[in-house]
């Protein structure tokens, strides 16, 4: 090569890598400028899923029960016929001061919830079952004779 031909070729390189680096640099300020934004932090507490139990009723027959709840057992809950945590607390309260239930009030229906239950069923609403804590087809029978009867 002649001395001009490379004169003219390193400066055609030198002239790209400047272009090129010179993007690069623009485009890094813009990448930089698109960082990700901070994303919140996760919460602390336990998420607990709404669990809705009606054991059979119909949602009139729920909302009734709702009705009762709120009048005698400080349900603060709305009347949407959903017997949801609100509504088991509160139903758990009165289990608990009359019907045995020894358990946390934590508006979970389970087990101890349901023998508390089928004791007042069975004092006044026809229940003959076994105090076993199964929610089965004479137990939820008898609560919706209690729903329609409060």
């Amino acid at each position: 090569m002649r001395p001009k031909t490379v004169t003219r070729t390193l400066v055609s390189v030198t002239a790209a890598v400047g272009i090129f680096a010179g993007g690069l640099a623009g485009a890094g300020a813009s990448f930089a400028a698109a960082a990700p934004t901070a994303q919140p932090a996760a919460a602390t507490e336990a998420v607990v899923p709404l669990a809705v139990q009606n054991f059979g009723l119909t949602t009139t027959e729920a909302k009734k029960v709702q009705r009762w709840l709120k009048q005698y057992w400080s349900y603060h809950g709305s009347i949407d016929g959903a017997l949801g945590t609100e509504s088991w607390k509160a139903f758990q309260r009165c289990l608990k001061t009359y019907w045995g239930y020894n358990g946390q009030i934590d508006g979970d229906p389970g087990v101890n919830t349901v023998k508390a239950l089928q004791r007042l069923l069975k004092a006044y609403w026809g229940y003959t079952g076994a105090i076993d804590g199964d929610p089965g087809k004479d137990t939820r029978a008898a609560f919706k004779r209690f729903a329609n009867g409060v």
